[in-house]
C-alpha cells in the first residue's frame, strides 16, 4: 500500500544535540558530496549519513549495486557525533530482566548477537584500516542503586549459562584494583571505544570507493512502495525509483513508526583532562553503573576522559542551556567522587536526544507492510553495536538471505518478520 506523508518530510525533525562534542573539535570530517543525484534509478537509497547509514552503505556497496545515500544535513553533523562511543555488547536491559520480558531463548540470542556485533565491528575497522582510535577494552559494570550486589550475581550466572564472558569483581578487589567503593562489579568482554565521527567517516569513504554516491543537503519528502520497487520524492521535487529504501535517520524516525514501544529522552556528556596522571586501569576499561540516572565513562586516545549520563525522560531537555551547565557540574562531581581522579574544567560539553525502547532492544529491518522499505532504529545505549546488527539484517534481506535473528529485532506488529 502507498504511504503518504502528512507534511513535506517523511521523518520527524528534531534538534538532535547542543553544545560541542569532542569529536567535532576540528569540524566534521570532510567527504565529497553532491548536491543532486546522478541517476533517477538506484538499487538502494539510504537516508541518513550517521553510523547506521555508513554501516549499511559499507555492507551494500559491492561495486555492482547502485547505492545512493542522502541526508538533510551535511554528513556527520547529526546525532552520531554526540555519542560517547562506548562500544559494548551489554544491552541496557540486563539478561535476567530481558529474559522475563521476551523469554530466555530470545534474550540469550539478542545478547549473543550483540557480542558478535562488537567483534565484527573490530574486524571491519582492522580490515579497512580506519583511523578512528578504535581500542578494545573490557567493560566494568558497577553495582548501583538500581542493580546491586545480589542482582549482579544473578546476572553473572545467567551470562555464564549463555556462554558470555563475564567475571564478578568483589568489593575488596574493586577497591584494591580500581580504587572505587561499590559492593561489586561485573567485568565483561568484548567491548571497545572509538572516535564515532572518524569511524563513520572511514566507513563512508570505503563505501564511496566501491561506488557509494552521497547527496547533501537533501531529504525524502515522500515514498510509495509497490511490488518490487519504491518511488522516492526528494525535497527538491525530484522523483527517484529504487529496489529498496533504507531509513537510517536515528531519532528522526519515520512518522509512521511512532510507537508506545519507544520514547525520546535527553542525555548529557563531557570531555576533560585529568589534573594528574590517570590510573593505568582507566585507560584500559570502559565503566558504567547500575544506577538511575547512571554514570558512564572512558578515556580517549588523546588523553581526554569522556563522561556521560544523567539521562532525563524529556525529549527537549537537552536543548536547555542552563540545564547543560548543571548536568556538566553533576557529571564532574560524580566522576571525581567515584574515582578519586580530579579533572580540569571540561573542554567540551554537549547534550543530545536519545532513544529508549521498552525492552532495551532496537527495532531493525523491514517496515511493517513494506517488504522493500527498511528502517534502523537503534535505540538504547548500544547505538553503534545495534547499528552493526541492523546493517547486517538489512543487507541480508536485500540480498534475499533473511538473517536468522531478524525476528528478535523486528518492528512491533511485523507479522511477516522471519
Amino acid at each position: 500500500m502507498p504511504h503518504t506523508a502528512d507534511s513535506r518530510s517523511e521523518t520527524e525533525k528534531r534538534d538532535l544535540r547542543t553544545g560541542q562534542p569532542l569529536w567535532l573539535s576540528d569540524g566534521p570530517p570532510k567527504l565529497a558530496v553532491r548536491q543532486t543525484p546522478r541517476h533517477t534509478r538506484y538499487d538502494v537509497i539510504i537516508a541518513g549519513s550517521g553510523i547506521s547509514g555508513a554501516l549499511t552503505a559499507w555492507h551494500l556497496c559491492d561495486g555492482k549495486r547502485r547505492v545512493l545515500l542522502i541526508d538533510r544535513r551535511p554528513p556527520l553533523t547529526g546525532s552520531t557525533p554526540a555519542s560517547t562511543a562506548m562500544i559494548q555488547y551489554e544491552i541496557d536491559t540486563p539478561l535476567t530482566k530481558l529474559s522475563e520480558m521476551i523469554g530466555k531463548e530470545q534474550a540469550v540470542r539478542a545478547w549473543k548477537r550483540s557480542a558478535k556485533a562488537v567483534q565484527r565491528l573490530g574486524e571491519i575497522v582492522r580490515l579497512e584500516n580506519i583511523p578512528c582510535g578504535y581500542t578494545e577494552k573490557p567493560a566494568l559494570y558497577l553495582a548501583g542503586d538500581e542493580f546491586g550486589f545480589r542482582a549482579l550475581q544473578k546476572e553473572l550466572e545467567a551470562r555464564k549459562a549463555a556462554g558470555l564472558t563475564s567475571r564478578f569483581i568483589p568489593a575488596q578487589e574493586l577497591r584494591d584494583t580500581y580504587g572505587m567503593d561499590r559492593t561489586g562489579a561485573l567485568l565483561s568482554e568484548p567491548s571497545a571505544s572509538a572516535d564515532p565521527a572518524q569511524l563513520t567517516a572511514g566507513l563512508l569513504r570505503r563505501a564511496m570507493d566501491s561506488g557509494l554516491e552521497i547527496v547533501s543537503p537533501m531529504e525524502v519528502g515522500d515514498f510509495v512502495a509497490t511490488g518490487a520497487q519504491a518511488a522516492v520524492t526528494l525535497s527538491n521535487g525530484q522523483i527517484l525509483t529504487c529496489g529498496h529504501a533504507v531509513f537510517c535517520t536515528g531519532y528522526e524516525f519515520l512518522k509512521s513508526l511512532e510507537s508506545r514501544e519507544h520514547r525520546i529522552i535527553s542525555t548529557w556528556a563531557i570531555s576533560a583532562r585529568s589534573r594528574s596522571k590517570l590510573p593505568d586501569w582507566l585507560d584500559n576499561h570502559i565503566v558504567w553503573e547500575g544506577s538511575d540516572p547512571y554514570l558512564y565513562f572512558r578515556t580517549h586516545t588523546d588523553g581526554h576522559v569522556v563522561i556521560g549520563g544523567e539521562d532525563e525522560p524529556f525529549e527537549t531537555g537537552h536543548m536547555n542551556a542552563a540545564k547543560l551547565e548543571r548536568k556538566v557540574a553533576t557529571l564532574v562531581k560524580k566522576f571525581e567522587a567515584l574515582t578519586g581522579v580530579a579533572l580540569y574544567p571540561p573542554s567540551h560539553r554537549w547534550a543530545a536526544a536519545f532513544g529508549e525502547s521498552t525492552t532495551g532492544l532496537p527495532f531493525l529491518g523491514p517496515v511493517p507492510g513494506h517488504t522493500n522499505i527498511h528502517a534502523l532504529m537503534g535505540f538504547g545505549g548500544n547505538g553503534i553495536t545495534f547499528s552493526v546488527i541492523g546493517a547486517e539484517i538489512v543487507a541480508a534481506a536485500i540480498s534475499g538471505n533473511p538473517d536468522p535473528d531478524a525476528s528478535i529485532f523486528a518492528f512491533p506488529g511485523d507479522a511477516d518478520a522471519p
